[in-house]
């Protein structure tokens, strides 16, 4: 018999696992920890609000409840179009406790898009902030299965109800929800969450989630920034983000505390940061960008540390410095939607502390190293697979293998099987590797424009120029913008029939029929370079785009 049968090893304790050794790992389990530790401790403050972790879990519970109350069970899709008001934060414990998958929608997207996510994601209720009625109620009316509907009121912001149910009323009309007692999932790959991301073409792709990543990235975050019950975390980054990076679940497993923000503005930040002591927040370089731009009637000093965390496009370094000289201490974190947001991060090194703070911040500029919990990422050729070699010239594509990688795309097999090709996730990043092992991100390897953290797709907007009766030919890059980090800029051709068309013209035209972080912000009108075999040269137009940016054309 061999040495390797199962059957023969020391080791075979005579007991299969079962519920006493093995739980399948979930993050709504960090909320029932925290509850119970420390009960009275102040979990979320929006502003005259304040709720004990106690108090939070009973709400998420009192979610849950009214939930299963209308139908929702195992599988379903519960979705949220919300800014960061504790409403949101109690999605992400009460729709998973159900069994449900949560799906977060992006709050600055059109009707038409709203009205597409809802109606493939099959969503059974969406919880709406009253803010967004006036995009939400015409995505509704586009559905031939409406939702059930929920509203989040809020007494300060003028807006019309759009739903049947008012969410406080929700979360307590079906009984106690003290006496609830949730489960984690019977299995850890089951699915907690739907993030749709735009990805490369103009119809977004639904990314899935499972409990046994979303876990292992949340305590990723907690090893990776330095989480502790002594956290007081901003919430400056939108929690439709990919669930917020997975901070809206790592600061509860640390029973640290939430500040949750509607809106992202200089003086509400700054406010928070000297009121409540706030000692981490992340969110994109636009935010470090508001931060340093600030008038000096809104910035507050303050005496403690407060740790930035960035990511969603490469921050130039300048700002890091800027930043940094604020008081701030900035760290890079790099990822997707597919990874749970950061799957690098920018790895402090001692030997760092004795660089000027401008030679320091070219270091922090590059994307990084794995975060705790990424099993391997690598800087490789994207068919063969060999890596690059790490002398920080030869690009190559990021490929990630790790447990904090995504089940696949909702209803898209072949987008799944083409991001999985040879084992390894396909980030679509290129990048190269530096001697230090440091990843740089170089260029996107699909055109993928990314604006204030978002994701645009550039295909989208050519799609809809071609649209234009004048319009003959488009293509659109991104163009460097100090304070969004990117944003479109078109290159039109036009038809030879066509009059006094102008760049007003056309921006007007994107901006009727399409979300208008998508706009392009610059149109440049003439010949388009293309290849002997017609490919049009992107790459060109990247550079002149650049070149423009910089001398301020």
């Amino acid at each position: 018999m061999s040495v390797n049968d199962k059957s023969t090893s020391i080791y075979d304790t005579g007991l299969d696992k079962n519920t006493a050794n093995h739980v399948p790992l979930s993050p709504i389990s960090f909320l029932r920890r925290s509850a119970a530790v420390y009960p009275t401790k102040t979990a979320v403050i929006y502003e005259t609000l304040q709720f004990t972790y106690q108090e939070f879990y009973d709400r998420c519970c009192g979610l849950a409840c009214a939930l299963m109350g209308v139908g929702v069970a195992r599988g379903d899709t519960v979705a949220v179009m919300a800014p960061n008001v504790p409403a949101m934060l109690e999605c992400h414990y009460g729709v998973p406790m159900t069994g449900a998958v949560l799906n977060t929608i992006n709050t600055r997207l059109d009707a038409s898009t709203i009205a597409f996510i809802l109606e493939h994601s099959e969503a059974k209720v969406f919880i709406v902030d009253s803010e967004y009625a006036s995009i939400v109620v015409p995505a509704l009316e586009c559905l031939k299965h409406k939702p059930i509907v929920v509203d989040i009121i809020q007494s300060k912001i003028s807006a019309s109800s759009i739903g049947e149910r008012n969410y406080e009323t929700f979360i307590t009309e079906f009984g106690e929800s003290k006496s609830f007692s949730f489960k984690t999932p019977d299995d850890e790959w089951e699915a907690i969450s739907l993030c749709y991301t735009s990805g490369t073409t103009g119809n977004p792709k639904g990314v899935v989630g499972h409990h046994r990543g979303a876990f292992l990235n949340s305590v990723s975050a907690v090893l990776g920034t330095a989480l502790s019950s002594k956290t007081i975390y901003l919430w400056t980054l939108p929690m439709f983000h990919c669930n917020g990076w997975c901070f809206t679940w790592a600061v509860t497993a640390v029973a640290g505390t939430h500040v949750c923000l509607r809106r992202v503005e200089p003086a509400p930040v700054f406010d928070a940061i000297v009121e409540h002591k706030v000692n981490v927040l992340c969110g994109a370089p636009v935010v470090l960008a508001t931060l340093l731009n600030a008038v000096d009637e809104v910035r507050k000093k303050f005496d403690h540390k407060c740790q930035i965390f960035t990511g969603g496009a490469a921050p130039p370094s300048s700002v890091i410095s800027g930043v940094e000289q604020l008081g701030f201490t900035v760290t890079q974190l790099y990822g997707l939607t597919e990874t749970y947001g950061p799957a690098l991060m920018t790895a402090w090194q001692d030997d760092w502390e004795e660089l000027s703070l401008d030679d320091r911040a070219q270091f922090m500029a590059r994307q990084g190293v794995i975060y705790p919990l990424t099993d391997q990422a690598i800087v490789a050729d994207p068919e063969t697979l060999i890596e690059v070699p790490s002398n920080g010239e030869m690009m190559g594509e990021i490929m990630v293998r790790s447990n904090t990688v995504m089940k696949g795309y909702l209803k898209n097999r072949q987008a799944t099987l083409d991001a999985f090709h040879g084992g390894w996730f396909h980030t679509g990043d290129l990048a190269v590797r530096h001697s230090n092992g440091y990843i740089e991100v170089k260029d996107r390897a699909k055109d993928v424009i990314i604006s204030g953290g978002e994701n645009i797709s550039s295909l989208e907007i050519e799609e809809l120029l071609y649209r234009h009766s004048s319009v003959m030919e488009a293509a659109v890059v991104a163009r460097p913008d100090k304070k969004w980090g990117e944003t479109p800029c078109a290159f039109v051709s036009l038809k030879s029939n066509a009059k006094n068309v102008t760049e007003s013209d056309l921006i007007d035209f994107c901006r009727e029929n399409m979300a208008h972080f998508k706009v392009p912000k610059y149109v440049i009108f003439g010949e388009i370079p293309k290849t002997g075999t017609g490919k049009i040269q992107k790459f060109l137009l990247r550079e002149l785009a650049r070149s423009l940016s910089e001398t301020g054309k």
